[in-house]
C-alpha cells in the first residue's frame, strides 16, 4: 500500500476513501519562500510559522537556525560582499519575506548600519525581482509614520519618520515598491508595530518590567499615560503568512489595533506576579517628547482573514515567563 497525494494527507491506494485536502494545499506546495532575519527575535516566529503550514522554506543568513536544516540554509551575509543573483538563484525561492534588518536594542534609531541596510534591501528585491519571482514581503516599521498624528493609518497617516531608523525604513519601501512596480512583481509591506513575546531582548519594555517585579532589577519610570500597540510575536508571524499567502500587495499595518495604557500594562504584570505596581508607577513621569498615543488600524490585513489570537490579559504566559 502506498502514500500517494503527498506527505501529511495520505490515503491507501484501494481503500475507496478520498483524501480531504486544505484549499490553499497545492499552492502552499508549491510555493518555495526565501526567508532572511530567521535568526531574529521576530524572524524565529515566522519562521515557526511557515514550517508549522509545511511552506517550502530556505534560509539566508549569518546563522543556521536551531530548527531548520544545514540543506535549507543559505549561508550569506547581506551587508557584506554578497551576490544577490547568484543567492537567489541557489534559493529556488518563489516568494521573497525580507525580515532581517539591525534592531539592537538602544543603538537601531540612530545607527549608521540603517543606511547599508536600505541598500541591501532594495538589491536583494531588485535580484529576486529579476530571477522572476513572483512575489515580495518585506518588514517595515511604524516608525515610518508622523507619530503626532497618534492613530496610523495605511495610505492616509502621512510618513513623515523622525529617526533615521523610520527614514531609513520608508526610503527602502519606496525603492523596493518601485522595483517590483518596474517588474510588475506584487510588493507587501508589513509595518510592525510593538511586538512582544519569548526570546526579546531583556532590555525592552515588557521584559524589563518583569524582571522589576520579580526583584531582579530596580524599579524604573515609565510613560505611564501613554497609549500604545502590543501585539504578541506569534499573531505577528501569522499576519506575514497572510500577507505572503493571500494577493495582497501595498502597505499592511501589523498591529493589535487596540490602544493599550503603558499604567495598564505594568499593573497587569505586578497583578499576574502578585506584587505592587507603584514600585513602577510612582516614579513615572509623562514624556513631551514621546506620543501620547500609537496606535495601528488593523482593518486591512483583518479583512484578509488575520485575527489575533493573543491578549496582554496572559501576559506571562504569552512571554514565556
Amino acid at each position: 500500500m502506498g502514500r500517494t497525494l503527498c506527505d501529511g494527507y495520505p490515503f491507501t491506494q484501494g481503500s475507496g476513501l478520498t483524501a480531504v485536502v486544505p484549499d490553499d494545499y497545492l499552492e502552499r506546495n508549491l510555493m518555495r519562500v526565501m526567508l532572511t532575519g530567521a535568526s531574529g527575535f521576530l524572524g524565529r516566529y515566522v519562521l515557526a510559522r511557515l514550517q508549522k503550514y509545511g511552506i517550502s522554506t530556505v534560509v539566508a543568513g549569518r546563522t543556521l537556525p536551531k530548527n531548520i536544516s544545514p540543506a535549507d540554509f543559505i549561508h550569506t551575509d547581506l551587508l557584506g560582499q554578497c551576490d544577490f543573483a547568484d543567492l537567489v538563484s541557489r534559493s529556488g525561492a518563489t516568494h521573497l519575506l525580507h525580515m532581517a534588518w539591525y534592531a539592537e536594542h538602544g543603538k537601531y534609531w540612530t545607527s549608521p548600519l540603517n543606511l547599508r541596510w536600505t541598500e541591501a534591501t532594495v538589491r536583494l528585491v531588485e535580484a529576486f525581482c529579476l530571477s522572476g519571482g513572483q512575489k515580495a514581503v518585506v518588514a517595515g516599521s511604524c516608525a515610518e509614520y508622523d507619530w503626532s498624528h497618534g492613530f496610523c493609518r495605511e495610505d492616509v497617516t502621512p510618513l513623515n519618520p523622525n529617526t533615521l531608523y523610520g527614514i531609513a525604513k520608508d526610503a527602502a519601501r519606496r525603492l523596493a515598491v518601485g522595483v517590483c512596480a518596474e517588474h510588475k512583481v506584487p510588493c507587501v509591506w508589513g509595518r510592525i508595530f510593538l511586538a512582544y513575546g519569548k526570546g526579546e531582548d531583556s532590555r525592552r519594555l515588557i521584559p524589563s518590567l518583569i524582571e522589576v517585579f520579580q526583584g531582579k532589577r530596580p524599579p524604573f519610570g515609565v510613560n505611564a499615560t501613554a497609549y500604545r500597540d502590543f501585539l504578541h510575536a506569534d499573531d505577528l508571524a501569522e499576519g506575514f503568512i497572510k500577507l505572503l499567502q493571500s494577493e495582497a500587495a501595498g502597505a499592511y499595518n501589523i498591529c493589535s489595533g487596540q490602544p493599550v495604557q503603558i499604567a495598564e500594562v505594568v499593573r497587569q504584570i505586578a497583578h499576574s506576579l502578585k506584587v505592587n505596581p507603584q514600585a513602577v508607577l510612582a516614579l513615572s513621569t509623562e514624556r513631551l517628547d514621546e506620543p501620547a498615543l500609537l496606535v495601528g488600524d488593523n482593518q486591512k490585513l483583518k479583512a484578509l482573514g488575520w485575527q489575533a489570537e493573543h491578549s496582554l490579559a496572559g501576559i506571562l504566559g504569552n512571554t514565556g515567563l
